[in-house]
């Protein structure tokens, strides 16, 4: 694509306004600049778009959403006629643009013939994937860049059965935007005219509620947290984003007395002004709510990104002071905990299963197994995740009791086919009430896992690589390893070397050639002499590779120090 010829070609366009073409205007004399929004389209694939906000094609604004809504509309229409009738759910989020670019989406649906339902205002991520389940509905599009910095917003796209949206149909909604010119392509309607014919209908409060009455099904223990309510103290953070109010109300529900919300968080901004990254993976975020902690002497803190898919915690370790714990540990403890619950309530079910992705702790399928539950890895993503819940049940082989991913994603029931904060906020708020009433922290809690199944250890490096160059850097850091696959990392033998673009397998001993199940996607992974797994990954939704360093040692001393080594290793990868 020549840039500099789309560059003009926007520049010139009568479909911007006069403030977007001075926008243009205004980096005529950067050239790099102008590369980096015009050198290609936003790519689509199976989580959809997601990018920095501004004018350009390599940019997210009202024409990039169009564009995708028009070629996504077509792929519907190729479904037929009663697929076509199903309708498509729209939800967004609390970032800058996010209610606009929702109802733009909306009106290109409608004058495309299909029907809409958007929610009244910002609504979690999962809300759009149970709409889809509850209304039938052939598709559903969510706007929101989840926990990405203020600059991003993005274009969330699901299929039918309220996963996101599968390989194929992907696929042929990136080839129609590659066929479709991204000004002329698109049909649009008038919103207010759309919603007074009913071509839009809002969803508001009567889904919520059938929302709620669908989380509060995972309730195990009520009892316990009634037990304990009077004295079990909690802080929640919103990161000003849409779990401020179902959070606090399932929260409620489940019978908590004192749930402490950062004030100064709850107020809905996308801008994020308390926080440099929404994100509840890292522990800056949370100094507001360490400090109400402490003044409180609450015994957890709990964190959900601005779409409240995902949650974050911060214990009290038993002194008053308050740590992070990891999006693994959270999943380790979700994964025993919710063991523990179904059996002492006698709701587990034949052939119980947890999933996981493949870049997630190891320790996870050693406290399911021991305790006679099934687990199975799946991609990082939870269409994958969701794709193996589907075929486990659907076959009879497994009933899964819940699937996670390191980075702080949780999924339960049969409601939602995605990451879900307001489910897993009950849950781990139920989890726990159920440890204070054993006279215990969560921070206890995970120190006796770790003694009981062994000392596991986890770590993600996050290799940044911004911009044009940075995308050329992690095409060619993949290209380089699997050129020269390394037969030794930080002075330990590699055993085997797993390339999980074409599902084979290595033995760096004996030279042979395996394959394992899955395949197609651009992950390698390490398989080392001390056991240690050491997986390299592209992000699909940000500028960078991650390294995962997956660890087991025959201490804690051993575990950090085998953390230390590979995580050095790791940042050469960069250099």
């Amino acid at each position: 694509m020549d840039y500099r010829k789309e560059y003009e070609k926007w520049l010139h366009s009568d479909a911007l306004t006069e403030a977007e073409k001075a926008e243009l205007a205004a980096i005529a004399n950067d050239d790099k600049e102008i590369e980096g929004r015009f050198f290609d389209q936003l790519s689509f694939g199976t989580a959809g778009l997601r990018g920095i906000m501004g004018v350009g094609l390599y940019r997210m604004n009202v024409h990039v959403i169009r564009h995708a809504t028009q070629s996504f509309a077509e792929v519907i229409l190729e479904q037929g006629e009663e697929a076509v009738k199903r309708g498509v759910a729209v939800c967004y989020d609390c970032r800058n643009n996010s209610e606009t670019f929702a109802r733009e989406a909306a009106c290109v649906l409608s004058a495309n013939g299909i029907p809409v339902r958007l929610f009244e205002s910002m609504r979690p991520t999962p809300m759009v994937s149970f709409a889809v389940r509850k209304y039938g509905c052939i598709a559903g599009i969510n706007i929101t860049a989840s926990h990405n910095p203020k600059e991003y917003n993005g274009y969330k796209v699901y299929w039918e059965d309220g996963a996101q949206l599968p390989p194929e149909h992907a696929d042929e909604v990136a080839k129609k935007m590659r066929a479709l010119d991204v000004f002329s392509c698109y049909k649009t309607v008038n919103y207010d005219e759309a919603l007074a014919a009913g071509k839009i209908v809002l969803m508001g409060e009567e889904t919520d509620e059938a929302f709620l009455a669908n989380v509060m099904t995972q309730v195990t223990d009520k009892a316990v947290v009634e037990k304990v309510a009077d004295d079990f103290k909690m802080v929640y953070t919103p990161f000003h984003g849409t779990g401020y109010q179902l959070i606090p109300e399932v929260l409620k529900r489940l019978g908590m007395k004192h749930v402490i919300c950062v004030p100064e968080q709850m107020v809905i901004d996308g801008d994020f002004p308390t926080v440099v990254s929404p994100n509840p993976e890292n522990p800056e975020g949370f100094y507001l709510a360490v400090d109400i902690a402490k003044k409180e002497g609450a015994d957890f803190i709990l964190g959900s990104d601005p779409d409240a898919d995902r949650v974050g915690i911060m214990v009290n370790t038993g002194n008053g002071e308050f740590k992070v714990l990891t999006g693994n540990q959270i999943g380790i403890l979700l994964v025993d905990y919710t063991i523990g619950a179904w059996k002492r309530s006698g709701r587990m079910p034949a052939n119980p299963t947890v999933l996981k992705s493949i870049v997630s702790t190891e320790m996870a399928r050693k406290v399911a197994e021991s305790n006679g539950v099934a687990c199975f890895d799946t991609f990082t993503g939870f269409k994958f995740l969701a794709q193996k819940k589907d075929q486990l049940e659907e076959s009879g082989e497994g009933n899964v009791l819940m699937a996670f991913e390191e980075s702080n994603g949780y999924m339960y029931g049969d409601y939602v086919r995605d990451k879900d904060a307001v489910t897993a906020a009950l849950v781990l708020t139920e989890m726990g009430a159920w440890y204070a009433d054993q006279g215990m922290t969560l921070n206890d809690a995970m120190e006796s896992l770790y003694k009981k199944y062994g000392f596991y250890g986890e770590k993600t490096l996050n290799l940044v690589m911004p911009g044009l160059d940075g995308l050329r850097k992690m095409a060619q850091l993949m290209a380089d390893l699997r050129a020269k696959p390394p037969v030794e990392i930080a002075g330990v033998a590699v055993k085997e070397q797993k390339d999980y673009s074409d599902g084979s397998v290595v033995c760096v001993e004996c030279g042979k050639k395996t394959t394992m199940e899955l395949s197609g996607s651009n992950v390698l992974r390490y398989e080392m002499a001390d056991g240690t797994s050491i997986i390299v990954r592209p992000s699909g939704t940000e500028p960078k590779v991650k390294v995962y360093i997956l660890t087991l040692g025959a201490d804690e001393a051993e575990r950090d120090a085998n953390i230390a080594k590979y995580a050095a290793w790791a940042a050469t990868l960069a250099e």
